[in-house]
Formats: C-alpha cells, sequence, structure tokens
C-alpha cells in the first residue's frame, strides 16, 4: 500500500481490535471514516454507501488489493473502542488546526448516530451505549477541534470543564447552548 499523509497522521494510535482476523491496518480505516465524515456521511450505512460510490478511486489511492477495501461494518468495528482524544489530537494535528487569540468558539455535546449497539443476545458484538463527545467548534473558520469523549456514565456536563481550562488561557471567546449555561461552568 502506497504511504499517505492521513494513514501516517494515525500510525501511532495503538489498534484495540483483537489480532486475529485483522485484515486492514487500523490506521487505514481510520482514514477511511475520516474521508467519508469530511465528504458529509452522517452514519455508518453511509459511509458504506460512499465506500461503494468510491471504491475505484480508493483502490487506486490507497493501493488496495481489487477485493480489499473494508466494509462500513470493518470501520464500524475498528471504532469500537476508539479513543476519540487520541484520535481528534491526530485529526487536528493533520489539519494543524489551533484557535487563534479572540476566536468565537463554540461547545456542544453530540451523541454519534448509530454508534449504540443494543443486547441482541448475539455474543460476537456486545452490546454498549451511544458513544456521546463534547465538539469544540471554531465558528469563524467552520472547522472542529479534537472532540472530547464523554464518560458513559457521565454527561457532557461534566465533560466541558476541562474542555474549557484548557481552551481559556488562548484568550478565545466562548458561546454554549441553553444545557451547558450553568453557573458553576462560566464561574
Amino acid at each position: 500500500m502506497s504511504s499517505l499523509a492521513i494513514v501516517e497522521a494515525f500510525s501511532e494510535l495503538p489498534d484495540p481490535r483483537r489480532g486475529a482476523g485483522c485484515r486492514h491496518e487500523y490506521a487505514v480505516c481510520l482514514a477511511l471514516f475520516t474521508l467519508a465524515i469530511s465528504a458529509g456521511c452522517g452514519g455508518f450505512l453511509a459511509i458504506g454507501d460512499w465506500l461503494k460510490a468510491y471504491r475505484e478511486p480508493l483502490i487506486a489511492l490507497f493501493g488496495f488489493p481489487k477485493h480489499g477495501i473494508p466494509s462500513y461494518s470493518t470501520l464500524r468495528r475498528a471504532l469500537l473502542d476508539l479513543d476519540y482524544q487520541s484520535y481528534g489530537a491526530c485529526v487536528a494535528s493533520f489539519c494543524k488546526i489551533e484557535p487563534k487569540r479572540g476566536e468565537t468558539i463554540a461547545l456542544d455535546g453530540k451523541v454519534l448516530r448509530g454508534s449504540y449497539n443494543i443486547e441482541t443476545g448475539d455474543n460476537r458484538t456486545p452490546s454498549h451505549p451511544a458513544i456521546q463527545l463534547v465538539t469544540v467548534y471554531l465558528v469563524e473558520r467552520g472547522l472542529i477541534l479534537t472532540p472530547q469523549q464523554v464518560d458513559c456514565k457521565t454527561n457532557e456536563i461534566k465533560a466541558i470543564p476541562p474542555v474549557l481550562e484548557a481552551l481559556a488561557q488562548r484568550g478565545v471567546v466562548f458561546a454554549f447552548d441553553a444545557l451547558n449555561t450553568q453557573k458553576k461552568l462560566v464561574s
């Protein structure tokens, strides 16, 4: 396979998958996921459609064998135990995104649609709650900084203070939705 900058951006992330049966490099799965999301895909089925629609160009670009492009379910499995903070840091580093002094930053919690798995009685796919992230959005530039994953036993209100502390030192202006306008948060 060819060496692409977007694949190299994720090459240092540890692969949480079991070694057996992993045909595709973890960094390649993350690169394809990132490209699909950047193309506007809003869920794993949309990612699957995108992979099918761009199969030939992706094979040529990534140097996959003719049969070797990952499916959307492969990407989904690769993302189940993804450390979204590390992933977001890799994306921000790859894109060289840094907030500027005086820039407006909007913070909001997001649940990744289709990321949950309910109990089905099928032991091959463990059940897990939906993945929730706190997203940091640079309003003027329309860019997203490193998303912070919210612990499944808490909510975005408790996940935002560490993000605020890290960004407040940069002299930025914050914007919140109604849920996050808490007295404790802004004091």
